[in-house]
């Protein structure tokens, strides 16, 4: 890219930097000493504010990048990822979102140690959270060290790597100092700067086709050098047993992920009630929805405007389809209109990524903090305050996201998330479930199920060909895959519902009628919910 559209980007990125760096440091300046304070942002928010700040929370840059450039490439079966990410809300808004801001306080455990022996349970949600939210980092990183390289013109994996290192750094930040409070208000701003990115694209795509949308697809088709089969199903799941089987499995973690996702069910204990937290996933439905509409028009906007080859030349994986298409929309790389299009829309997409891993950071710090270290400490001597070590942990997933995404970086980071919601179906809502509709179930069939689910989905993506075995893989040049699948969702995620059942079942524990009768009433009334 020119030195215009580099100084432009760089120059729109750092006002947003500095904007989310003021709140930051405005939002620190409160009281951030209590786990309320700290992990909720002391339940203030309007469900107005929450449904913004969910949603800016949701729509990643796995969705505003990588679901485009799975579309430009791939065409109708790029949809998948755009239909799941949405259908997965109305799981959320029925059978989750009110119980959970009612058995709860901070994280998933809490649900499902209301009823159970806390330690076991807390270790068992605690790791899987973490595990999950280190998976969901990995695409942002991913995403930012492909922004980066379109901005300095794949000039060098140095300057992709400092763009990964800085984002982890700042996430950081963000988390240490501000909390809940200061993530929350750094996600609505960008939910705002990324719808309304998105819209002014979308209608610059279509005024360009004078609105004709049937036109639109037919260029789009034979621009990608598939014609018709472009736009119809089984271009990239349909080679095969294999890849049909994907496709399930893919579907399958994309609709019931988003139930587990523990920085989206951390988000419901920001509002003060259970229907505060219902009308909160309403109005992120609401955005979600309109936004993943628009995502389809700009996946096949980039393949006609911009092509499929071009797209894949400038990053296999499609991730800069978006920029791609801004550049063009504007007049191309060398017109004014090209390069404030493209500085605009590269600064969105950073805006982007630094909300969505703050809003992750935090949940998985919590995680460890409130779950892991609270369980596992020792009784002995004077323990260190959860938000410090909150604050500890941060620094720690943050390393390791950093490391994880400088090695995942040729990776699309749609399918990343895919992978991340896999896990978090396997592990953390058959638990979830479990808890809070059947009666009998006991702490051996929660801790079951959580390592049934969480083991299993690992294991499997570890000897996918998402590793190794394919010059598309983590590791090119070695050979370990055992385990056709590249979505591991349509083994895994059952594997956690049989585990906790029979862990249940074999299980000598008397589950505790007056426990559950209480929790009951709790998720479903709000008497005593904190």
């Amino acid at each position: 890219m020119s030195g215009n559209h580099q100084s432009l980007a760089l120059l729109l990125f750092s006002v947003f930097v500095a904007i989310t760096l003021a709140i930051t440091t405005w939002v620190s300046r409160h009281r951030q000493g209590s786990a309320e304070e700290f992990y909720a942002g002391g339940r203030l928010f309007s469900p107005m504010e929450n449904g913004f700040a969910i949603a800016g929370d949701y729509m990643s840059a796995a969705s505003f990048l990588g679901i485009s450039g799975v579309i430009a490439l791939f065409g109708y079966d790029g949809l998948l990822y755009s239909v799941g990410f949405l259908v997965a809300w109305l799981v959320v808004l029925f059978l989750v979102a009110e119980l959970v801001r009612n058995c709860g306080r901070f994280t998933l455990a809490d649900v499902v140690a209301a009823r159970m022996r806390e330690r076991p349970v807390r270790i068992a949600a605690g790791t899987s959270s973490v595990t999950v939210s280190v998976l969901y980092l990995v695409a942002q990183m991913v995403g930012a060290g492909s922004l980066v390289a379109l901005l300095l013109g794949n000039s060098g994996r140095t300057a992709q790597a400092w763009a990964v290192i800085g984002v982890g750094a700042l996430m950081v930040l963000y988390v240490s100092l501000g909390g809940m409070r200061a993530t929350t208000w750094i996600q609505i701003v960008k939910a705002v700067l990324l719808l309304g990115g998105t819209v002014a694209l979308t209608a610059l795509v279509l005024l360009r086709f004078h609105g004709d949308v049937d036109r639109l697809l037919t260029t789009a088709a034979e621009r990608s050098g598939h014609g018709r089969a472009f736009l119809a199903p089984g271009l990239k799941y349909g080679g095969g047993w294999t890849a049909r089987l994907d496709f399930i499995s893919l579907g399958l973690a994309l609709v019931l992920g988003t139930a587990g996702l523990p920085h989206i069910l951390s988000r419901f204990y920001t509002v003060p009630t259970a229907r505060a937290a219902r009308r909160s996933v309403v109005w992120s439905i609401g955005l979600i929805g309109g936004f993943y509409l628009m995502t389809i028009v700009l996946g096949f906007g980039a393949a006609a405007l911009v092509g499929p080859d071009a797209v894949r030349r400038s990053n296999p994986a499609g991730n800069t389809a978006v920029p791609l298409l801004a550049l063009d929309l504007g007049g191309g790389p060398d017109s004014t209109g090209g390069t404030v299009l493209f500085a605009v829309v590269t600064a969105v997409a950073f805006a982007t990524i630094l909300a969505v891993v703050a809003g992750i950071t935090l949940a998985s710090s919590a995680s460890v903090a409130h779950d892991l270290y609270a369980s596992l400490r020792s009784r002995r001597g004077k323990p260190r305050s959860e938000v410090a070590v909150a604050r500890v942990a941060a620094v720690g997933i943050g390393v390791l996201a950093i490391a994880l995404g400088l090695l995942a970086r040729e990776l699309n980071v749609a399918f990343l998330v895919g992978l991340a919601f896999a896990v978090a179906a396997s592990a953390n809502l058959p638990v979830l479930l479990y808890s809070l509709f059947w009666r009998g179930f006991t702490t051996r069939g929660a801790v079951w199920s959580v390592y049934g689910g969480l083991v299993p989905a690992v294991v499997l993506v570890v000897l996918s060909p998402v590793v190794s075995g394919s010059p598309q893989s983590l590791f090119p040049g070695v050979d370990f895959q055992y385990f056709p699948l590249r979505n591991p969702g349509l083994v895994s995620i059952p594997l956690g519902f049989v585990a906790g059942w029979l862990g249940t079942v074999t299980s000598a524990e008397i589950p505790d009628e007056a426990r559950h009768a209480e929790v009951e009433v709790r998720s479903l009334t709000g008497a005593g919910a904190v």
